[in-house]
């Protein structure tokens, strides 16, 4: 475990774990990094940018510690993307898909408040996005049309006021799931 981790895990979730690698490399993550697919990192859609977890591959028992860098998995029934270096340490490399835990941990320092938003997507024509754009923004003003620099297509930000995890919820909640390819999902921005 690293040092300046401090007690128990503060999040467990489990879940599959997929991995995504070379077409990504030395792109910009989330948090402001490149994109390093040998790097011991991971994307998640809720964590904290900068958080530490431990990752166990359930049927092997297989760890590795990991640092959120990115946002995602945005496919169905996923819970993590681990870069290619992490899926080979924890034996999901070959398999593509895993049953993990993810433990994450709290630092030494405290962690900022944090800010929220609702992401839902993607959708595979700009039309589609537009139309949802519509829709929301007469109800919630900051609604915009976000595309993705991957091949992953087209996505509808809405940023609350303030971008308070309960307004967020609340906006996850009303959008709901406006098409069956497209799901709402709540997404830390810091």
């Amino acid at each position: 475990m690293p040092d300046d981790l401090r007690g128990p895990p503060i999040y467990t979730e489990v879940g599959l774990a997929s991995w995504y690698g070379p077409k990504f490399n030395h792109h910009a993550a989330a948090d402001g990094s490149l994109y390093d697919k040998d790097a011991l990192t991971a994307a998640h859609r809720t964590l904290p940018l900068g958080t530490t977890a431990r990752i166990t591959n359930l049927t092997t028992g297989q760890q590795v510690f990991v640092r959120i860098t990115d946002r995602g998995p945005f496919s169905p029934g996923r819970i993590l993307d681990l870069s290619e270096g992490a899926a080979k340490e924890v034996g999901v490399y070959r398999a593509g898909v895993a049953r993990v835990r993810i433990e994450a941990f709290a630092h030494n320092s405290t962690d900022p408040p944090g800010q929220w938003c609702v992401q839902t997507g993607p959708f595979t024509a700009e039309r589609d996005a537009q139309d949802l754009k519509r829709a929301l923004s007469g109800r919630y003003q900051g609604a915009r049309v976000a595309e993705f620099p991957s091949s992953t297509g087209f996505w509808v930000r809405i940023d609350p006021v303030g971008h308070a995890r309960r307004d967020a919820l609340a906006i996850q909640d009303w959008i709901g799931d406006p098409d069956p390819h497209a799901k709402a999902y709540l997404v830390r921005i810091d």
